[in-house]
């Protein structure tokens, strides 16, 4: 499962923490994704997104639909 946002293909990034005495130890850090639906093509897809595109509006969103039931006749 790749930890990329489909929209600006930003990933994991790694770097050293360093401790007060200097010593230096391999760390990860990992984008902050979500996952949610939004209009690709046409079609609506569930997507993995970066909150920074989420905020910045590059996701478009699909319209709500609204479940109206069928009538039904009673005898």
């Amino acid at each position: 499962m790749a930890r990329f946002c489909d929209y600006c293909e930003k990933g994991p990034t790694t770097g050293h923490l360093v401790s007060h005495s200097n010593i230096k130890t391999k760390t990860r850090w990992l984008p902050n994704l979500k996952r949610m639906k939004a209009v690709v093509h046409g079609t609506t897809q569930t997507v993995r997104v970066c909150t920074r595109c989420i905020r910045s509006g590059l996701v478009i969103r699909p319209v709500k639909r609204n479940y109206k039931p069928t009538e039904t006749k009673s005898a």
